[in-house]
């Protein structure tokens, strides 16, 4: 037998994995994802890290709050403007408080907001067409189907204040279609213009966004209403409803169901008079005008009882010439003593 091993041939180790099981840096990047350039999509542990976590499925109520919001809204828009106001919901999506605000298109205006039931705050973000076209058509400018010219510049205070009058309607819009659901004072407290001082999150937390486009004969443009789930957590349950009205655990109405026939219903009352022990014979032979001695005084508690239950004491006598009963006690809860 030939002693020649060369025809066995250990196999490769995998790539980014050495002889002895170890990873190399190849291995390290490729488990973290950090392989390729920056265009390259995420894989390994960053994916799962930086990924949405969270969906804005697990809320379906706000798409049903967004939906009465944005005809309530279009009729305050034409009260305010005496414009044709269209408005539309584009989507609701959950981001990444830092990746939202990155995103933000400057120059624009960034308003803060509290729900004072839920003590925190949320954002409305207005986009320059919408601002610009905001202002045109509050200072009575015409209808024209051109684009705003953006030219980069600060915002001065008669476009806050007026944009600012559209936010409070947004906001007095929102927490009237949150009203059927759950209770929601939305008060502006500031606009910023710059995302460095709007910040009420950290830039990891999730957050559902909401975009609408708001459409003025021609001109227009987006806003975006963001709610961070730490400012949705006392009402995450309600929102979570698959339909409005939707109750936790057993259905009240049927204990009000059950307690409405139960107080309509008829029972027979008996008071005892008095009870005594006989013999069998003895009441075989009960005859008419036998007297039987029960051992009451006329002035003795008598017992109440339903379907053989005692219920309390109470005294005999008459009333309206008919013998009637008075209670003494309060209905028992258990056996008399």
């Amino acid at each position: 037998m030939s002693n020649d091993f060369d025809d066995f041939a250990l196999p490769e180790p995998p790539v980014g994995m050495m002889g002895d099981g170890a990873l190399d840096q190849a291995g390290i990047d490729a488990l973290f994802g950090d392989v390729g350039g920056p265009s390259r999509a995420r894989s390994g542990l960053k994916a799962v890290i930086e990924s949405d976590v969270i969906s804005y499925e697990r809320l379906p109520m706000l798409e049903v709050v967004y939906d009465r919001m944005i005809r309530a809204f279009a009729t305050s828009m034409r009260n305010l403007t005496s414009d044709a106001i269209d408005v539309s919901l584009e989507e609701i999506t959950s981001i990444r408080f830092g990746d939202f605000v990155n995103r933000i298109a400057l120059p624009a205006m960034i308003g803060v907001f509290r729900v004072e039931e839920w003590c925190n705050y949320g954002l409305i973000t207005v986009e320059p067409s919408l601002i610009y076209s905001v202002v045109d058509a509050l200072l009575g400018g015409r209808k024209s189907g051109g684009k705003p010219m953006i030219d980069g510049r600060a915002f001065t205070g008669i476009e806050v204040g007026l944009v600012g009058r559209m936010l409070e309607l947004v906001l007095a819009d929102l927490g009237q279609s949150m009203a059927p659901i759950t209770p929601a004072t939305m008060a502006l407290e500031r606009i910023e213009t710059s995302p460095r001082f709007a910040s009420i999150a950290g830039p990891t937390n999730i957050c559902a966004v909401a975009t609408l486009r708001v459409d003025m004969e021609g001109r227009g443009g987006c806003f975006s209403v963001l709610l961070p789930y730490a400012t949705i957590e006392p009402v995450r349950r309600v929102l979570g409803q698959r339909f409005m009205g939707e109750k936790h655990g057993p259905e009240n109405i049927w204990g009000a169901h059950m307690a409405a026939e139960i107080a309509r219903t008829e029972v027979a009352v008996e008071v005892v008079l008095g009870e005594t022990r006989m013999g069998l014979g003895a009441v075989r032979d009960f005859a008419v005008g036998r007297t039987l001695t029960l051992g009451k005084r006329p002035d003795d508690p008598l017992e109440v009882h339903v379907g053989g239950v005692p219920l309390g004491l109470a005294q005999i006598g008459q009333r309206n010439a008919k013998v009637a009963v008075r209670l003494t006690t309060d209905i028992a809860k258990g056996p008399l003593a």
